[in-house]
């Protein structure tokens, strides 16, 4: 956004942008040298997602939240982030960033300042975060690169952290001006401008007494860091929705996760977030066209019997999903479903909504009229008596084709029509025609969930590898912490996400984040294992990965992976010729 003090008109030349707003002619840098106040302005997510959590815990639990007032100090709210389980929570959920808070445990709020600045390219160039982390620890002195340095860089461990101290740390060695330190700071992104710094920045400071070794010392970390550091304003206004995002799930997590997964703020898919909800206890409700809204819900349910997870317990809580979560359903069509119910079979549900024959049947298959038909899993349908002559969810999809056929898959206008032949059939309608045909099996109803949703909702795909895990001895997400450093292990899941961001050496590292029903696992493969694996890492969705564990501070974690292989490939082979076959 640009502010001047006259008429932009008169100052730049106007043009409209794609989305219709008076845009500027000029770039970026060309304002600036005009004079005009520049500010960028970011548009966050997470505060949709908080504000929707305020709204839910408001609803559900009758008490209103002011986030503004939440005290900065609360304790189960940094017992969280030590945690490492911030999956969802702002800035601090990626693998890097997992990583790095389990290494440094933030006790505070400046703590989270500190995490976010570090967690910055210009830190890492300069490998700025091992020598703070190892002072933080207590594993060794903090080092300063001189003394006269000391009193600026005391709070971050002698490890600069913050474009302020960039500024004092210019001024005091060659006696310029802290506003002449910021333009000097600001120039040093362009690589000629910086040759000219480093030629008036080092002859400065010699003058001034310091020595050629530590003038080089510093002007290193200055060159690597100035580009690419935070201001500390900048860091403490991210750290405020980090710190909010984690006091609430630490203390309303089903309402949090449930603005998470309506708003996308994160960088994960939603089946992890999913995940993520059960192992904190919350009850995961499928797809019901009589309950299901445009977003996720928060509902009260009958505490579990299993015994409460670490941190939080959100046992007595459900998350119901959103009927967007269908594909190919429209928002005029999912609003068009709420509208006309409650529905009282499959029949009415035809008649009153109109839906084409498609979007029913993805209802039927991903388990929306379930409730409606006591519709329930294989293992209990067949645990009942008289379980035969039940209605199943392929006697629905072909009463749905009787029912839609001919009507021009339910368009509006054939809806009179429509209504006309079920209102002769009524009574039989609303019972469908039992064809004997078998309830689908939990792994076809996980395989339609995913198909339709997107979504493993009344099985986690992991759930059906159960044996094998425990017969290879595969480490689970959950047992992490008891592994030593060095050990070598195995472990699998459903592959999350990959990334191959920029690192100090240079060489492409693919870091590999699985989701094994117990929670997340990030696995780095470096480049002398990705010539052998890098295909099927790549190409394979569910994977197992043997690698060698690093532990570095209280709950730091990283596995460095040494190979790969297709999960199915290995589970039929299993299947086959048993555990000793499978050679890993």
């Amino acid at each position: 956004m640009l502010i001047a003090n006259d008429a932009l008109h008169n100052r730049t030349p106007i043009e409209p942008s794609g989305a219709g707003y008076p845009m500027t002619s000029f770039d970026k840098d060309d304002v600036e040298h005009l004079g005009f106040l520049k500010l960028d302005v970011l548009g966050v997510r997470m505060q949709s997602a908080l504000a929707y959590a305020v709204d839910e815990v408001s609803r559900v639990d009758g008490d209103r939240i002011d986030l503004d007032f939440v005290p900065r100090d609360d304790q189960a709210t940094f017992a969280l982030i030590q945690s490492t389980r911030t999956l969802g929570c702002f800035q601090i959920e990626s693998p890097g960033q997992r990583e790095l808070i389990g290494k440094f445990a933030p006790e505070t709020f400046h703590d989270l300042i500190v995490d976010i600045s570090l967690f910055r390219p210009g830190p890492v160039k300069s490998d700025m975060i091992t020598p703070f982390l190892a002072a933080r620890q207590g594993w060794q002195q903090p080092r300063y690169l001189h003394p006269d340095l000391e009193p600026i860089l005391r709070q971050t461990q002698g490890v600069v952290v913050f474009h302020e101290q960039v500024l004092h740390i210019i001024s005091i060695m060659t006696g310029c001006s802290l506003a002449e330190a910021d333009e000097t700071r600001r120039s040093m992104k362009n690589t000629p401008v910086r040759n000219e710094v480093e030629q008036w920045f080092i002859p400065t400071a010699l003058q001034r007494g310091y020595d050629q070794h530590t003038v080089e010392q510093v002007w290193d970390v200055l060159r690597a860091f100035a580009a690419f550091g935070f201001c500390k304003a900048h860091a403490a206004a991210f750290a405020l929705p980090t710190y909010q995002s984690a006091w609430f799930k630490a203390h309303h997590p089903a309402a949090f996760l449930a603005g998470v997964l309506t708003h996308d703020p994160g960088m994960y898919p939603k089946r992890l977030i999913l995940d993520d909800a059960r192992q904190l206890g919350i009850t995961i409700l499928g797809l019901d066209v009589n309950h299901c809204d445009l977003s996720y819900r928060v509902e009260h349910v009958s505490p579990s019997a299993e015994p409460p997870p670490q941190l939080p317990d959100a046992r007595g809580y459900a998350i119901r999903l959103s009927l967007l979560e269908v594909s190919g359903i429209t928002q005029v069509q999912a609003r068009r479903i709420i509208s006309e119910r409650p529905y009282r079979s499959l029949a009415d549900f035809c008649y009153r909504t109109a839906l084409p024959l498609s979007i029913v049947e993805k209802i039927i298959i991903a388990g929306g009229f379930d409730s409606l038909y006591g519709i329930t899993s294989t293992k209990v349908a067949q645990s009942q008596r008289n379980h035969r002559g039940r209605t199943t969810r392929r006697d629905l999809l072909l009463q749905a084709v009787d029912l839609l056929r001919g009507s021009h898959r339910g368009s509006s206008r054939n809806k009179t029509a429509l209504g006309e032949q079920l209102t002769l059939v009524e009574c039989d309608a609303d019972i469908p025609p039992t064809t004997g045909l078998p309830e689908m099996t939990d792994a076809e109803r996980v395989r339609a969930e995913v198909d339709v949703l997107g979504l493993d909702v009344s099985h986690h795909v992991v759930d059906f590898y159960e044996k094998m895990f425990t017969e290879l001895h595969i480490t689970r997400a959950r047992n992490l912490l008891k592994c030593r450093s060095q050990e070598q292990i195995l472990v699998a899941g459903i592959k999350i996400v990959t990334q191959t961001p920029p690192v100090r050496s240079g060489r492409r590292v693919i870091f590999l984040t699985l989701d094994d029903a117990t929670g997340p696992i990030d696995a780095a493969f470096f480049d002398d294992v990705q010539a052998d694996y890098a295909a099927t890492l790549l190409s394979s969705s569910l994977l197992v990965v043997r690698g060698v564990v690093r532990r570095t501070g209280p709950r730091g974690v990283s596995i460095r992976a040494t190979g790969c292989w297709d999960l199915p490939t290995l589970h039929d082979q299993w299947m086959d010729q048993g555990s000793a076959a499978v050679n890993l």
